[in-house]
């Protein structure tokens, strides 16, 4: 069966890499232009690009998907299928071309956490299952008929990444026992209930500032649920502070009454921060324009004492 590919990060290469594997006929891969990036502002390719030139596959990276140039070629591919895992949202133009029609691989069980970022809704939200979705596109986003969903559990202290990478080989599998469905003509689908649904719009950095007003637990999941990009914050004497990891302290870990972002303990590897109901442990931490540290190599070269208070955002600040 002749494959076009599409997809963008990291998290589409388990699945590409399969589809290769399995000897799919793959006569090239679109994948999102090239894009200046960083303070240098030097020209980066996609994941996916530097992966397929690794392996000399055709590419495709169109700006307008829309395109009557880019849709000429595609038809020109005459594709049995689409694949695509973490690319754009299809025109019908495009997503109906392929004579088996295309399909998508979502990071959750649909209908739950439709959207751009279902990874870090999910443990934001302190699920504790979550899983992967093929599915037929269809005009509104992530609504199509499901072809196969796999279930996966989330760790009490498992971060976004680490979730993704866990999710990415899983759904690889997913995507291909879904290909040899419609290869072999023995693919049911099922209906989505919308009435199920739940969204998972993605998030700016203006969202990830921490709320220290919210319970020990609250902040934990939102912690790992950004980590590591786009990493949730906070402000201490002006400067932003990006927290990569945490605990929840056993029994709350309060000391006394204190207010919520008061800084509890700040010894030579113990770094606590007041909760609503408690204390928070921060494990990994950095400072903005410097390396990625564990709590204890942070605190030594950091002025922070006891008493210090790190920022409650005021709603809408950024």
């Amino acid at each position: 069966m002749r494959i076009l590919f599409m997809g963008t990060p990291d998290f589409a290469i388990p699945t590409l890499s399969t589809l290769l594997e399995q000897s799919y006929d793959i006569p090239a891969v679109v994948t999102a232009p090239d894009k200046p990036r960083g303070r240098g502002r030097e020209v980066s390719f996609t994941p996916v690009k530097n992966f397929c030139l690794k392996k000399n596959i055709p590419l495709l990276q169109p700006g307008e998907l829309k395109d009557p140039v880019f849709l000429s070629a595609v038809r020109n591919l005459a594709p049995d299928l689409i694949v695509v895992v973490a690319f754009r949202i299809l025109p019908r133009e495009l997503f109906t071309i392929p004579s088996r029609g295309s399909i998508n691989l979502h990071a959750s069980l649909l209908p739950r956490y439709r959207g751009a970022a279902p990874i870090n809704w999910a443990i934001i939200n302190g699920e504790t299952e979550t899983g992967v979705t093929t599915f037929f596109l269809q005009e509104r986003v992530d609504t199509g008929s499901v072809i196969l969903q796999a279930r996966v559990r989330i760790g009490p202290d498992e971060t976004a990444g680490d979730l993704h990478d866990k999710l990415a080989e899983v759904g690889a599998e997913i995507v291909l026992q879904s290909v040899r469905l419609i290869e072999r003509g023995q693919v049911q689908t099922r209906m989505q209930d919308d009435r199920l649904a739940s969204a998972a719009p993605k998030i700016f950095r203006e969202h990830c500032s921490i709320d220290w007003a919210k319970s020990a637990r609250e902040i934990h999941n939102f912690v790992r649920g950004l980590s590591p990009v786009p990493c949730a914050w906070t402000r201490h004497a002006g400067k932003l502070l990006r927290i990569y990891r945490t605990a929840v302290m056993p029994g709350g870990g309060g000391r006394g009454p204190a207010l919520p972002g008061t800084v509890i303990a700040a010894g030579e590897k113990d770094l606590a921060v007041q909760s609503a109901d408690g204390c928070i442990s921060i494990l990994e931490i950095q400072q903005e324009g410097k390396k990625r540290l564990s709590a204890e190599e942070f605190l030594r070269g950091y002025e922070l004492r006891a008493g210090d208070r790190f920022e409650v955002p005021l709603p809408g600040a950024a």
